[in-house]
């Protein structure tokens, strides 16, 4: 049955390109619930056109968990596929970037992180129900709030996890082809600075600026980044203030910490944590929050 399933994978790539085009022309961020169900829609037609059964796991604030499975033989420990629906990208991109294929190679919004992958499992699983099945069950699980740190999908995942026999991650690798085998850790932060609102023209001095004091907080942020140690930080998404002529009351950021060491993660923490709680703006205020985390992985043996 290998051979049969390998031939009839190889002869599938039109369909795979068709599939591929479809889910990486919907917009799918990680905040537009909208739209990582939308692409989970595609998946399910294609799931229903191979025979595959499937379910949903709902999720209040984020995408779905979709889940396919294709029954095995003797085998009770199932073989889990994951992949990741959503992407970094911002609504519209899908629109200003379509999918388009140039000199062999693919182009388009999450065409690397992780669309091509969720097409991979999806066609591993569409193979092994046309010839039969594996010994094992094979469970697909599709979620939907990877890149914010699978704050909604982190427990479906670890349940599946537990019961599984082995998993693969058909995230991408690295340019060279080179496979990934290792995680940074990450952190997902949030920090408010609250300020006092004044008019900037006539009462400027009674204000106490909260971009200022956020301003203050990103350089100090970015400054502990430490490449040779595989530590960064990064502020990726900032707001504040009400008015070009009003003294900002509030800003806030939100902070990507990566570190490479498990021992180095407190360390950071730590330090980050000491950055957003203490204001050097007399009159401010802040506070951070904890959105997400994703626990760094390294292999536990070499073939």
């Amino acid at each position: 049955m290998t051979n049969a399933v390998v031939e009839w994978l190889n002869e599938q790539q039109t369909g795979m390109v068709e599939l591929l085009s479809d889910i990486v022309n919907i917009d799918s961020n990680s905040f537009d619930k909208a739209g990582v169900d939308k692409v989970a829609d595609r998946l399910r037609l294609f799931f229903d056109d191979h025979g595959i059964q499937h379910d949903t796991i709902s999720v209040e604030k984020h995408g779905d968990a979709l889940r396919a499975v294709v029954a095995g033989g003797n085998g009770n420990q199932p073989i889990l596929l994951c992949g990741h629906r959503d992407t970094v990208f911002a609504d519209g991109e899908a629109v200003t970037r379509p999918f388009e294929v140039r000199d062999g190679r693919a182009y388009g919004p999450g065409v690397a992180d992780m669309k091509p992958g969720l097409v991979i499992n999806a066609f591993i699983l569409a193979a092994f129900a046309k010839f039969g099945g594996h010994p094992n069950p094979i469970v697909g699980l599709f979620t939907g709030d990877e890149e914010i740190g699978s704050p909604s999908s982190q427990e479906i995942i670890i349940s599946e996890a537990k019961k599984a026999r082995l998993a693969f991650n058909s995230e991408p690798g690295r340019p060279s082809g080179n496979i990934v085998t290792r995680r940074k850790g990450g952190i997902f932060c949030h920090c408010d600075v609250k300020g006092v609102a004044a008019h900037s023209g006539g009462f400027y001095e009674d204000g106490r600026s909260a971009i200022e004091e956020l301003a203050r907080k990103i350089q100090s942020l970015h400054a502990l980044t430490d490449l040779d140690r595989g530590i960064t930080i990064n502020v990726g998404l900032i707001s504040g203030g009400q008015s070009v002529n009003t003294v900002a009351a509030d800003a806030s950021c939100d902070i990507d910490i990566r570190y490479r060491a498990d021992a180095d993660r407190a360390y950071i923490f730590e330090e980050v944590e000491k950055i957003c709680s203490n204001t050097s703006v007399e009159g401010t205020s802040s506070e951070m929050l904890v959105k997400g985390e994703l626990p760094s992985t390294k292999p536990l043996a070499t073939i």
